[in-house]
């Protein structure tokens, strides 16, 4: 048997190892913990390009191209080309008649220039009317053949791009194939109508007229759709000109169609393809202000270029509802920027899919949620720029990486019992499996294990409590203390995982959050600060501890200004009514009663806020910290340290 090796073509390899996309996940972290939803994240880091990958561009650097390719093609384009093409020619070929005409003394020449005089300003009509005229200038007539081929090779360019090049030469039995050509095109399009078209049929047209259609489509739904584009392109120049001049520009195609036989064709295939393509721009006008005149098939390639620009732009700004990077038409970048961006948009896709695949992301719903596997990723991250903004005196031991659950080992060992989180004693268990069985290979059971003895370390029943209200969001402080409630959960899930931790949110009302919706959480829009339900909340789950260590910490930039009725609907009230006050400072008893100490970080300083904590603390006996947005972290994670340390 022999064996033969190529490169991989069919796909992507296999055997290729999965894409990194944690560098990503950091880029989109930033903008989360700066309080940005992950689908904004997300759209952020595509506009920005991928970090650490300087050579592939972002959503913004292809956009800025697309809309500098746009600003060119309306400063270099002028519709009008074909039209003052077409006039110039009429100009020339009647002066040329009417200098055959002068040194004739005859009466015919007379009534010739007289027949010439009456010709109407208008080309197209002008145009009509000398289609019988019988030339006496052999120049002239040249010339109104040149004026008759251009305008056939305009019309028919506008209508079939490089359509021009194969009429370059006027010829009979081309024209008679183009007829043709139209014609099984409109039967090909009925038949499909009808459901009776198969690939087949369209491979025999292609083989038969392809040297009309250099694009090369590989199916009808291709060739429709390249043929509808250029025709909405083409009635979109004719909507640009100034009214005279489309009625001029338009009797010229008419006429141009007419003799040549073309009309009721090009009818027919104008009716199926606006049908199949409602969707086009057909008849919008487009604003160009270029010098240089263009011929109709060049302008019309212009405008058809500029209608997939704007297309492109509307997919790549990726601003409407339910926008995705599949949207994005893979061969109009292609046309409009090169093969390069198209490798480029695909490394973006690439990114989008990995998060999703690699378990970051995903859609409930057709929203864009993070996985608890994301939150804890950015939940460190958080974490480390917390202890990153430490002072080095005050470190202690806050970059330690290998804490255990149990405290400090005592030096002896004990079986292994379901549920213990002890390290393996590695030598003490397999011994075991040698005793128990002897030989090699060392076989071990459920019962050859042993853990480490480890002190037993006091477990602390967390409470934070974080304000969602409004002020929030209006005071720039909700990003701040979204990362901090991140930072809290990883500390504790990373060096304190036998602590029950509870973050709790409040506006007009509270409720609990769970770490998996932390990162994605948005402030409420509502009014109301009900540190009078976050209180109750949070003394309910102290109780469901009551061996643990109580920490209760609270982050707000405002004094209570709603509480719970007893039908349970929130009451709002600013200023705060004594009973909110009196029911939510009721509350702090409790936890007094209960040895919890609740410390109080203050995002603002104003006099309400101010008096309100500071009875707090004298009830209480808890601290009451003044805390700038960009250092509430370190104030909040550092208190919770110092707590844990002093228990």
């Amino acid at each position: 048997m022999s064996y033969f090796y190529r490169e991989y073509h069919d796909g992507p390899d296999p055997l290729a190892p999965p894409y990194d996309v944690r560098s990503a996940l950091d880029g989109m972290g930033d903008a989360v913990l700066s309080g940005s939803t992950p689908l904004d994240a997300l759209r952020d880091l595509l506009r920005r390009g991928l970090p650490g990958a300087p050579d592939r561009r972002g959503l913004d650097d292809l956009l800025r191209q697309v809309r500098r390719r746009r600003r060119e093609l309306r400063d270099n384009t002028r519709l009008d080309g074909t039209l003052e093409r077409a006039r110039a020619l009429l100009d020339k070929a009647i002066g040329q008649e009417r200098a055959e005409l002068f040194p004739d003394p005859s009466d015919d020449a007379r009534f010739r220039e007289s027949a010439l005089d009456a010709l109407p300003s208008d080309a197209a009509r002008a145009v009509q009317e000398l289609a019988g005229y019988d030339w006496r200038s052999a120049a002239a007539r040249q010339t109104f053949e040149e004026l008759r081929d251009l305008l056939r090779r305009e019309v028919l360019d506008s209508q079939f791009r490089g359509m021009r090049d194969a009429l370059a030469n006027p010829d009979p039995a081309a024209m008679e194939q183009v007829r043709q050509m139209m014609s099984d095109l409109n039967d090909m399009l009925d038949r499909d109508a009808r459901g009776e078209h198969t690939q087949e049929d369209f491979d025999q047209f292609m083989q038969k007229y392809g040297d009309m259609f250099p694009e090369n489509p590989r199916n009808l739904d291709e060739l429709v759709d390249q043929l509808a584009r250029r025709a909405a392109a083409a009635q979109r120049l004719l909507a640009s000109l100034t009214p005279e001049q489309r009625e001029e520009l338009a009797g010229l195609i008419n006429h141009t169609l007419e003799q040549a036989g073309l009309a009721e064709q090009m009818r027919r295939l104008g009716d199926a393809l606006s049908a199949r393509r409602p969707d086009l721009a057909w008849g919008a006008p487009e604003r160009v202000s270029g010098e240089q005149p263009m011929g109709m098939g060049d302008a019309v390639t212009a405008l058809q270029e500029l209608a997939d620009l704007g297309d492109l732009e509307t997919a790549l700004r990726q601003d409407y509802p339910g926008a995705r990077l599949d949207d994005i038409d893979e061969a109009a970048v292609r046309r409009a920027l090169g093969r390069s961006a198209v490798d480029d948009l695909e490394a973006l896709r690439q990114v989008e899919r990995e998060l999703e695949a690699q378990g970051y992301l995903r859609r409930n719903r057709g929203k864009l949620e993070l996985t608890p596997k994301a939150v804890r990723r950015l939940g460190e991250t958080a974490l480390r720029r917390v202890f990153a903004s430490l002072d080095s005196g005050r470190r202690g031991d806050h970059d330690q990486r290998d804490a255990g659950t149990a405290g400090e080992p005592t030096g002896s060992t004990r079986q292994w019992r379901f549920g213990d989180e002890q390290p393996i004693d590695v030598v003490r268990t397999v011994v075991n499996g040698v005793q128990r069985g002897g030989g090699a290979p060392v076989r071990l059971s459920v019962d050859d294990f042993e853990v480490v003895e480890t002190e037993r370390r006091s477990a602390a029943a967390v409470c934070l409590l974080v304000d969602l209200s409004y002020s929030m969001a209006l005071r720039g402080t909700w990003a701040a203390a979204k990362q901090t409630a991140l930072a809290l959960q990883a500390l504790v899930a990373s060096k304190f995982p036998q602590d029950a931790v509870q973050i709790i949110g409040f506006s007009n009302y509270a409720r609990v959050l769970r770490p998996d919706e932390l990162a994605g959480l948005e402030w409420d829009m509502v009014q109301g600060t009900n540190l009078h339900h976050a209180l109750l909340i949070a003394g309910r789950h102290l109780d469901r501890h009551p061996d643990f260590e109580p920490v209760v910490l609270v982050v707000t930039d405002g004094e209570p200004t709603a509480h719970l009725m007893r039908d349970g609907v929130p009451r709002f009230e600013w200023p705060p009514s004594q009973e909110t006050l009196t029911l939510t400072l009721a509350e702090v008893d409790k936890m007094t009663r209960r040895r919890a100490t609740i410390n109080v970080f203050m995002l603002a300083a104003d006099d309400r806020l101010r008096e309100f904590v500071d009875e707090v603390a004298r009830r209480n006996g808890g601290r009451v910290f003044s805390a700038s947005a960009d250092r509430l972290g370190e104030y909040v994670v550092s208190d919770f340290l110092r707590a844990r340390r002093t228990r």
